[in-house]
């Protein structure tokens, strides 16, 4: 008897949990589904985060020159790093006296870097037919990441500004967009949009970026902070403050197919009123973003510095206002060391940047998180001063 009321026991326990899992499971079916609830993310970013980024990136020892032309009629500028399988590319810019052209070169180590050939060239004609200043497009963001360019609609993509005119920036320049279905580490030519994306011309140009259009940086924002999938950082100057030339500042545009782009707002997102703040460059760090960029020309300054500021939404951001990233204090930097490009890899920083002689002979150096040394390459002997 005892052992039959167990058995009862037993199945009305299973019959019971059964029960309440049905139950269970038909309540989780068919009750509403909840709604987000939209995140309100920090329009500032604090001291103590601020310190911690910079103790992050910063980095100390300057391993020296990795790019310099074998000509003084060439100059070697901005550089933009990606990796690809096993090794690194770098697109740069070669500036000859007729303009830009946007080169290629491959390196094992981050270090010694080979010249592979041009991606965006000089040509016969089109609005950009003598500047063709390229950067890479759509990277992956992540620190420390995979640092690969990722495809959209099968094709990489790259940002450049672009001109006409002959000469170190002359004449109007815009900012134009190419692509390729091809692998970006191979050398050829990319495809250009007939006409640019941004120019100082445009309808909705804003006060400060309505003489010329410089440097700029494109990512791929899945969250969509700004209601669109593709942000643009760029810096211009206006004629706010002198018709002839103005303040260069950084300011954004937005794109939902990278082709057409629309100015975010009517207001730059770095201004420092004087001088230079331009050539921005964003890698995000857990959950804050990263713009590093640089200044020149500042009040109370001297030289050209590299910079950062940070945010949580890609709008609103908190400048750092310690040391410098980087900036004056070698032979081959002791004009200008400024124009960021920052990755990591392997426990170690490398920071890109244009370094700039007292003889205006203009290459691509490097300084690291850890001390790795020093690097053989020079600048060729100087031109001679014109008596």
């Amino acid at each position: 008897m005892k052992q039959t009321i167990r058995i009862i026991t037993l199945l009305m326990a299973i019959s019971t949990s059964v029960s309440v899992s049905a139950q269970s499971k038909k309540t989780k079916a068919t009750s509403p589904a909840k709604k987000a609830i939209p995140v309100t993310l920090p329009t500032t970013v604090s001291d103590k985060v601020m310190k911690g980024i910079y103790k992050e990136i910063k980095t100390p020892y300057k391993y020296g020159l990795v790019r310099a032309t074998d000509d003084n009629a060439k100059k070697a500028d901005c550089p933009s790093v990606f990796r690809k399988g096993n090794d690194w590319y770098m697109t740069y810019l070669i500036f000859n006296g007729q303009g830009y052209e946007t080169w290629l070169a491959q390196s094992k180590d981050l270090l010694h870097w080979q010249t592979k050939g041009r991606v965006l060239s000089f040509s016969d004609t089109s609005w950009d037919k003598n500047q063709k200043a390229g950067y890479i497009a759509l990277q992956d963001p992540a620190w420390g990441g995979t640092y690969g360019l990722q495809q959209y609609q099968g094709k990489y993509w790259m940002s450049y500004f672009g001109g006409k005119d002959k000469g170190y920036e002359k004449g109007l320049l815009s900012i134009g967009i190419a692509s390729t279905t091809q692998d970006p580490s191979t050398v050829h030519e990319w495809d250009r949009a007939d006409h640019p994306v941004l120019s100082a011309t445009d309808d909705n140009v804003s006060w400060w970026d309505n003489h010329t259009l410089y440097k700029e940086t494109v990512i791929w924002d899945k969250a969509k902070h700004t209601g669109h999938p593709f942000v643009m950082y760029y810096n211009a100057n206006g004629d706010s403050l002198n018709k002839k030339r103005g303040a260069e500042r950084i300011g954004m545009a937005t794109s939902d197919d990278m082709l057409t782009w629309t100015r975010y707002g009517k207001n730059p997102v770095l201004n420092h009123d004087i001088g230079i703040t331009g050539d921005p460059y964003l890698q995000k760090i857990g959950d804050v973003w990263v713009m590093f960029y640089f200044g020149a020309f500042w009040k109370n300054t001297t030289g050209a510095f590299n910079k950062f500021a940070c945010s949580y939404d890609l709008i609103n951001w908190t400048e750092w206002t310690g040391d410098n990233l980087i900036q004056s204090s070698e032979p081959y930097d002791e004009l200008f060391a400024h124009k960021s490009f920052v990755v990591k890899y392997k426990g170690v920083v490398y920071h890109f940047y244009c370094a700039v002689n007292k003889a205006d002979q203009r290459g691509i150096a490097v300084a690291t998180s850890k001390d790795l040394g020093k690097s053989e390459v020079n600048f060729v002997a100087p031109p001679e001063k014109k008596k």
